[in-house]
């Protein structure tokens, strides 16, 4: 794993911050637009996280923790990708940061760092893209 490998992506959306909190921590709203995920977790800091169901008919089960969190504005938790070893060095952290422009809209942006290589970082980044227009939907939506 390449610690020095980071990547970020950002988003503006027509929704208040506490809207697009909400769809970042609400499993239901979560499952609507990461790609069917079933997410578990209480977000309080220290808290185990798990992401879980089918890929390609192929059942999945990644983990991590709440690294530590300012409801409303800041989200930091570890990840680890189904099929990695369970030892420190194969986790990666997400961090999402919520800033408020003061005219109803909110920018989202999503970083991740530790990497194993270019290409994972690359992937990543795409489907990030996905990830934060699917919350962009949810958020203005709901």
């Amino acid at each position: 794993m390449d610690k020095q490998l980071k990547m970020s992506e950002s988003i503006n959306i027509h929704a208040p911050a506490s809207k697009v909190w909400n769809a970042l921590t609400d499993k239901a709203q979560i499952k609507l637009y990461f790609f069917g995920t079933d997410v578990d977790s209480d977000w309080k800091k220290g808290s185990p996280i798990t992401w879980s169901g089918e890929w390609e008919g192929q059942h999945y089960e990644e983990k991590g923790s709440v690294l530590d969190l300012e409801t409303g504005k800041m989200l930091s938790f570890s990840y680890l990708s189904s099929g990695k070893a369970d030892v420190a060095e194969n986790y990666s952290t997400i961090v999402y940061n919520l800033e408020t422009n003061g005219n109803g809209e909110t920018k989202l942006a999503v970083s991740q760092s530790n990497f194993e290589s270019q290409e994972t970082c690359d992937h990543s980044k795409e489907n990030w893209k996905q990830i934060l227009a699917g919350v962009k939907k949810v958020a203005e939506g709901a």
